[in-house]
């Protein structure tokens, strides 16, 4: 059936749903403005390049130059927003973690619930988990939400600059089960003998068996933001009336298939969207085959009977709770709605859980921790990158200015519309910026400058060989065109590819090259345009006066191949040598497992700076450190995450003693308190009762000893356990081992049992442990618990997550790559063109990598000193960096093969002296544009602090490294694969 069917028969549920509640007249009002705000936004930029054209005397130009104000309204949008508002308008700019700070929560899986329905916690489930955890809160990978397994059955979840109303959404999403069942409402009529059967059961029981099948299950239904139910009695449904929230409302009986493979559930949808239905807002959703199929099957069952008036009703469950109940009136197919007065924001969280897919376990529904995080980056760390960014904003204007004159004031006007273009695009789609984020935005915009300059390197051309200044304009565009196409759109294909394979981090990057690469070129095919043919026209430019310090030679490339080739397997093998001899001290801490512990001092807390200065000089390898501020008792408290690759907590806790073991600031230490040892009797048994599940200790008899102990700070109960565990196995001479069989630990009376944390605990410890053992073990726990360090969470990160990460990076480098030669075979007729590009790329991949690891060696001596090397490891940021060398490598190559096929013509033949030609042709553009963006690395490198600095010291080498492969490597690539393949075709 269609979508409009399903519609019709969804709409007939009038005995089925809440009273409706008429709409708002100041909602209307609302809708107005907004209607009205969307058609100024787009008619009156139009209007006004209408106006502006008639004041030109430029008729024809009118819908270029609207165009061209709309896009600027639409990228000036989001922040006339905030100061119409009264905001700062670069609020508008969502900053990442590292700027902004955000929320961290953890949350645990509930293992009880898991057992229930048979699910056992392992890697596999925890990778699937933190999949549909990481697709809820950040479905289209544009924010950088961090999203990653900590410990056996932890996950935890970083929004940055979160508003405490976003948190709040984001926990539902996180624990939001996401179950959505298809089933039916038992009646008198078709289910007489389950309704006899659920009614002889106790009330408590929701689930009815048919020997071991699932045949029907009590079910409440959902409530309004009111309170009433979603789902009204009628057409002789079985329900019974209970009392929730203090109000009225039903459990009816639902019809469950006893076969689970002919159920139908949200894992049969193929996709779930936003619409409106009769009650208002709605989801309209489409199955796969198979779940058209079965829903199919099931509705033909179920069709009303002729003259009975009797109809059977679809239960439609979302998390367990029935949302609709409609009559099913004819067969339904793949398609239909779900009803049952949504509001917005449970809409957007039932898509974005819907489509992200139902978890395999559920959640507990309060984080075991949730902090606040100050901004990951010092401010002074943050200070030196932004004024880093500034400078080198205005470096790329200057040098751009200073060198094309009126052109390069053109080329700067592109740019500034390039800036808001971009910032615009990202602020609409609500993506991130963290500091490399905009280092690298910076970068693009230095990159953007390459189309300018090919535009105005053409048109010195035509002006050398005496066109017009008109044919000069003309041509200029005409003939850069192909050149700066072909260059973003082998670079397009790889964002687009990254996006769609590559993590969140990478997705968030392949956002911004791809709204980067669409606005350059149409800020200087089309903005560029505009602006030169309204000056020539209007007799504003004269004549296109530029500087030309770079001329057109004949020098050799090709001949120099051998050299070049020489030096480049020197460096790579020497550099693979290096990346070889570190081994997995090139990765940064979030690519290896480790250890998360967190801690606080008392009085006064450190500076950031200081805390990981003291830490560095006790761990000998990387750490992460992480400022965390918590709200407690009204006062605010500032906390530390550490992250290491030691995966001894106890040798963690040993060497945060040691750091601060001389410094003024006191760690907060764990004190506690013991009470008697007392001897714990077995309970009595009552007939029909069960045992008290404190006094069952596995595999031993019940009874032994009971010891109460509490503590100044909260402490899972799981700590007190490996504690108390532990100095039971170190006693001298007893000869237990560490077995968690003998001690079992329960929060004593007076605590929240729902409280993950809790300061009062009972330890019972079973037989054979004597009372004296007993003394002496809480005596040598409570020693070495207030020895320690108090740690707010002590927790293990897998090194799973983060190899699945490089995976897919690698793999999604892999594809590009092919997209890139199956483009470049299309384009340019040949294969060798994209096999010659690829062997580029793949060399400056190479080439960086290798640096990377002889700066992070070179980094302990003078020489390092002098060059600002520091012991780089390969963190996301550099990930960043590598993607972006592969792009800015690649615009390189393109435009050298582009002059190459211009220069051959036609000719089947390929010739060193075409190369050479083409390369001597392209040089002033290549240097040009190397000259431009290295302007902006070097300021970032040098000035831009740590936040930054792997990031822009990738990129430095990159620029250098592309811009030589694309000359001496690419080129000769090329003549060698085109001549072999002759060779090999004349042969045969």
């Amino acid at each position: 059936m269609s979508l409009f069917g399903m519609n019709l028969l969804l709409a007939q549920e009038a005995m089925t749903s809440a009273p409706e509640v008429p709409l708002d007249a100041g909602n209307e009002g609302i809708g107005w403005i907004a209607f009205l705000t969307i058609i100024a936004i787009i008619v009156v930029p139009f209007l006004l390049g209408n106006a502006i054209a008639r004041a030109l005397k430029m008729k024809d130009y009118a819908t270029k130059i609207g165009i061209v104000l709309f896009a600027l309204t639409i990228g000036l949008g989001p922040f006339a927003v905030r100061a119409i508002e009264g905001k700062n308008p670069l609020e508008a700019i969502d900053l990442g973690i590292d700027l902004a700070g955000g929320t961290n929560m953890t949350f645990r899986v509930d293992r009880e619930a898991a057992a229930a329905i048979g699910k056992d916690i392992n890697s596999e489930v925890m990778s699937k988990m933190v999949s549909a955890v990481r697709l809820r809160v950040n479905p289209t990978g544009t924010e950088e939400v961090t999203v990653r397994q900590v410990g056996a059955d932890q996950i935890e979840v970083i929004v940055p600059g979160a508003e405490p109303e976003r948190v709040e959404q984001v926990k539902r999403l996180i624990t939001d089960l996401g179950k959505l069942e298809f089933d039916l409402l038992a009646n008198q009529v078709d289910h007489a003998a389950l309704i006899a059967q659920a009614d002889r059961l106790p009330p408590d029981q929701k689930e009815i068996y048919r020997g071991e099948q699932l045949i029907g299950k009590w079910r409440p239904a959902a409530l309004d933001a009111d309170g009433v139910p979603k789902v009204m009695p009628g057409n002789d449904v079985h329900y019974r009336e209970f009392e929730r929230n203090g109000k009225q409302t039903y459990e009816y009986l639902v019809v469950m298939d006893p076969d689970p493979s002919k159920r139908i559930d949200g894992e049969l949808l193929r996709s779930v969207r936003e619409t409106m239905g009769d009650k208002g807002l709605a989801v309209s959703f489409t199955f796969n085959t198979r779940g058209g199929q079965l829903m199919q099957s099931l509705t033909s069952r179920y069709q009303p009977r002729p003259g009975s008036g009797h109809f059977t009703r679809l239960a439609i469950l979302l998390n367990e709770e029935i949302h609709s109940a409609p009559t099913i009136n004819a067969v339904i197919g793949a398609s239909g709605v779900i009803e049952g007065s949504f509001t917005q924001e449970e809409i957007d969280t039932l898509l974005n859980v819907l489509n992200a897919g139902a978890l395999q376990v559920p959640l507990i529904r309060q984080p075991v921790n949730e902090f606040s995080i100050s901004p990951l980056l010092g401010e002074d760390v943050m200070r030196k990158g932004i004024t880093a960014i500034v400078i080198s904003v205005i470096a790329v204007f200057l040098v751009t200015l200073g060198y094309y004159l009126v052109s390069g004031f053109v080329a700067d006007v592109c740019l500034a519309c390039n800036i808001i273009l971009v910032m615009g695009a990202m602020s609409l789609i609500d993506a991130t910026f963290t500091l490399p984020g905009l280092a690298g935005l910076v970068l693009t915009i230095g990159m953007a400058v390459d189309a300018n300059v090919l535009i105005f390197e053409r048109m010195r051309e035509e002006r050398n060989k005496g066109s017009s200044l008109r044919m000069s304009i003309k041509n200029g565009f005409e003939k850069a065109f192909s050149t700066i196409f072909d260059a973003n759109v082998t670079t397009l294909i790889t964002a687009v590819v990254l996006y769609y394979i590559g993590t969140d981090q990478v997705k968030g990057f392949a956002v911004t090259l791809f709204i980067g690469i669409l606005t350059s070129m149409f800020s200087a095919l089309f903005i560029g345009r505009l602006i030169f043919d309204i000056a020539e026209h209007k007799r504003w430019l004269k004549d296109l006066k530029m500087m030309s310090l770079i001329h057109s030679g004949s020098f050799d490339f090709v001949g120099k191949t051998k050299i070049a080739v020489l030096c480049s397997v020197v460096l790579i093998a020497v550099g693979l040598v290096a990346v070889g001899m570190r081994g997995s001290d090139n990765l940064d801490i979030d690519f290896r497992g480790g250890s998360m512990v967190t801690f606080r001092f008392e009085g006064d807390a450190p500076s950031t700076e200081e805390v990981r200065e003291r830490l560095t000089s006790q761990f000998d390898e990387s750490i992460s450190l992480e400022p965390l501020t918590l709200q407690e008792n009204g006062q605010e408290e500032r906390l530390y995450r550490l992250r290491t690759i030691e995966t001894n907590a106890e040798k963690v806790s040993d060497l945060i003693t040691q750091a601060f073991a001389d410094s003024p600031y006191t760690l907060v230490r764990q004190q506690v308190s013991l009470g008697d040892v007392r001897e714990a009797s077995p309970p009595e048994d009552s007939e029909g009762e069960e045992t008290d599940p404190v006094a069952e200790v596995t595999g031993r008899p019940v009874g032994g000893f009971i010891a109460e102990v509490s503590l100044s700070q909260p402490l899972l109960p799981a700590s007190i356990r490996d504690s108390a565990a532990d100095a039971l196995a170190n006693l001298e001479g007893a000869g237990y081992q560490r077995t968690e069989e003998l001690i079992t630990v329960e929060k004593a009376s007076g605590q929240d049992i729902s409280d993950p944390k809790a300061t009062a605990f009972s330890i019972r410890i079973a037989p054979p442990v004597t009372k004296e053992d007993v003394q002496g073990m809480m005596a040598a726990m409570k020693a070495q618990l207030e020895d320690q360090p108090y740690f707010e969470e002590v927790n293990t990160f897998d090194a799973a997550v983060a190899g699945e990460m490089q995976n897919n990076a690698v793999r999604a480098m892999i594809i590009s790559l092919l997209a890139i030669i199956a483009y470049l075979w299309i384009r340019f007729q040949k294969v060798t063109f994209g096999l010659a590009a690829c062997v580029a790329l793949i060399h400056d991949v190479l080439c960086v990598l290798g640096l990377v690891a002889l700066g992070a060696y070179l980094s302990g001596n003078p020489i390092g000193s002098i060059l600002q090397l520091e012991d780089f490891k390969i963190n996301l940021p550099i990930i960043a960096a590598f993607l972006t060398i592969i792009g800015y490598s690649l615009n390189d190559t393109i435009v050298v093969f582009d002059r190459i096929r211009e220069v051959r013509g036609r000719n089947p033949a390929l010739t060193q002296q075409m190369i050479n030609q083409s390369i001597n042709q392209t040089m002033s553009r290549t240097l040009l544009t190397s000259s431009t963006t290295l302007v902006v690395v070097v300021i970032l490198y040098l000035i831009g602090g740590e936040g930054i600095h792997g990031f822009a010291y990738c990129l430095l080498l990159g620029i250098l490294v592309g811009t030589y492969s694309s000359i001496f490597i690419a080129s000769p690539a090329l003549i060698w694969l085109t001549n072999r393949r002759q060779k090999r075709v004349a042969s045969a």
